[in-house]
């Protein structure tokens, strides 16, 4: 595995990993981690994925990981303008500097599955695959959100962090799952993966109002259907935890494959994992989940 800072074009180092197996790769895998987390917890997923044949690549978006400590930027920041938009142009800037120039699959987990959906109607051409891994649909608290969320911006300022905005996003998620132990019950119904989460230094943290206004005007720009129009005919798997908040128990998750396939995608696959919440790669069946998505991987190829 190398490690490495990345410059973009705005001067921002980008801390990214990138694995190479020992044969000539059978292709390439980008991974977006989620918001308030950072890429180091996908490391198991991706040395799985090198095992399979595969070169593998992650990074650590603007303000997460070693991004955020790198730029001494503050955590939960993405920059005070069109925040989503450079996210979305640091996948490929990274992907490119790594050396990644044939097309690719883009595996994106939560916050990354929404960056990933931009990727994918932004530059339509470098993929060969899409994996969107506990995304959603948009939902009225989105289009709620982002004015509220820009009025505080406005207010207090773009970087200063919002419990009101964190609690409006998740408070609600822990709900199902009651009586909980923490406020992170609803990532996982696996105890040590959630204490795990919760003792990470680089996870959890409370995020600031620009950045929940860069993410909801994210959310809304890319369920419009002239952009879910741009979104290239590959082959998509759209892969959640039947009891996952965020993909509403599955309801937002088959919203979406049929809004795709309203504006003509014929390739996408709904994968729900039973009683399983958000962060399906660490949850108990994790290794079965795994072992879905190589095969899909292996199906799509042949």
């Amino acid at each position: 595995m190398n490690e490495q800072y990345i410059a973009m074009r705005d001067g921002t180092y980008i801390f990214a990993r990138h694995w190479l197996p020992k044969e000539p790769p059978i292709g390439h895998i980008h991974i977006l981690h989620g918001m308030s987390e950072h890429s180091g917890r996908y490391m198991p997923f991706a040395e799985s994925l090198v095992e399979e044949g595969y070169s593998v690549s992650t990074h650590d978006h603007r303000g997460h990981g070693k991004t955020a400590e790198r730029n001494n930027a503050p955590f939960g920041f993405f920059a005070p303008r069109n925040g989503f938009e450079l996210v979305v142009d640091d996948v490929e800037e990274v992907v490119r500097a790594l050396g990644v120039d044939t097309p690719f699959t883009l595996f994106g987990h939560s916050m990354g599955s929404f960056v990933a959906r931009r990727y994918a109607q932004r530059y339509r051409e470098r993929l060969t695959r899409l994996i969107l891994c506990g995304t959603g649909a948009v939902t009225p608290l989105h289009h709620t959100g982002r004015y509220v969320a820009r009025m505080f911006a406005a207010v207090q300022g773009d970087t200063v962090r919002s419990p009101l905005l964190n609690g409006m996003s998740f408070k609600s998620f822990n709900k199902k799952f009651r009586p909980t132990r923490s406020d992170f019950d609803w990532l996982a119904a696996d105890d040590a993966a959630v204490d795990r989460f919760m003792d990470d230094p680089y996870c959890g943290f409370v995020s600031t109002t620009r950045f929940f206004a860069d993410v909801s005007d994210g959310i809304v720009r890319i369920s419009r259907k002239k952009e879910l129009a741009k979104t290239p005919d590959i082959p998509i798997l759209l892969i959640s935890g039947e009891a996952d908040p965020l993909g509403q128990r599955g309801k937002g998750i088959y919203k979406l494959a049929r809004q795709f396939n309203a504006v003509g995608l014929k390739n996408v696959q709904v994968y729900l994992a039973e009683n399983m919440r958000h962060e399906l790669l660490n949850e108990r069946n994790r290794a079965h989940t795994i072992a879905q998505i190589k095969r899909w991987l292996h199906e799509q190829t042949n």
